[in-house]
């Protein structure tokens, strides 16, 4: 039964969407990038508040940093979320903002009166999309949309969910998470994937390049048609570049159903 997610009432009110983008490497700055033209194209379409868009990350710029990611030998030692934002700011004349620190429990908290509409994660480990899962899904939260973004050497996937909280209620039609569909993905017990790479080549070797943008740039065309016309008919993809294919992951109550339905069988059978 395949239906179509309307975009909540209100959500296009009278103030800027408040979008927080957590991590600024490889992928989080290919969404950081691509969030102008569609705060752009908001204001084009009848929305003239658009977006309001915070980026945070703790870590600072290093060499290899400079291979695959938008950042220059100047960079290097500055704080991603501080370089990217300062330079969209500069560019595009938003009044955007940088928090050079780490996401954790007490983020959102921090932030209740203004909490964001949009949480677009794009973190590298369980550990931390488990932070992010357990933050956005308590009841003090009222974050609308929890988007996550991940990926391997040579696939990934972006899944746009909307997480039981004080915002979202129960209820059949409701955006899974990706936490909710594939709940390994922020399981840290299963294991992490090897540190980031010390070197260029090492990098590459780990991780192809134009990954994070494939899957940045799909993910914004999806944001792009929900603000647009209110509705969607997907909430996700998976994208293989080996293959060249990219899979939708369509709004239907049945396909939820059935990652439910394989995850405990897997929880029976032990694996």
């Amino acid at each position: 039964m395949r239906v179509e997610h309307l975009l909540p009432a209100g959500l296009l009110g009278r103030r800027p969407v408040r979008v927080l983008v957590v991590g600024a490497g490889g992928t989080g700055s290919a969404i950081v990038m691509g969030l102008p033209y569609l705060h752009q194209a908001m204001r084009a379409w009848g929305h003239p508040y658009g977006l309001e868009v915070t980026l945070m990350d703790g870590d600072m710029v290093s060499e290899t940093n400079c291979v695959r990611q938008p950042f220059s030998w100047s960079d290097v030692g500055q704080n991603k979320a501080t370089v990217l934002i300062n330079r969209i700011n500069l560019f595009w004349g938003t009044k955007w903002n940088a928090q050079p620190t780490c996401f954790d429990e007490a983020t959102l908290r921090s932030n209740h009166d203004r909490s964001p509409d949009l949480l677009i994660g794009c973190v590298d480990t369980r550990a931390a999309r488990a932070v992010i899962d357990h933050s956005v899904c308590k009841k003090s939260s009222y974050v609308s949309y929890w988007l996550d973004l991940g990926n391997n050497a040579s696939s990934g996937q972006f899944v746009l969910g909307q997480p039981l909280n004080g915002r979202n209620r129960r209820k059949a039609d409701r955006l899974r998470t990706v936490s909710e569909l594939y709940p390994e993905i922020a399981d840290a017990t299963v294991g992490e994937e090897p540190l980031p790479s010390c070197s260029a080549v090492e990098a590459l070797e780990r991780q192809e390049p134009f990954i994070n943008q494939t899957l940045a740039a799909s993910a914004l065309a999806m944001l792009a048609r929900l603000f647009r016309y209110g509705r969607l008919g997907h909430h996700g993809g998976f994208f293989n570049a080996s293959t060249g294919q990219m899979a939708a992951l369509s709004v239907d109550p049945d396909v939820w159903k059935r990652a439910r339905r394989r995850l405990r069988g897997s929880l029976r059978s032990g694996h």
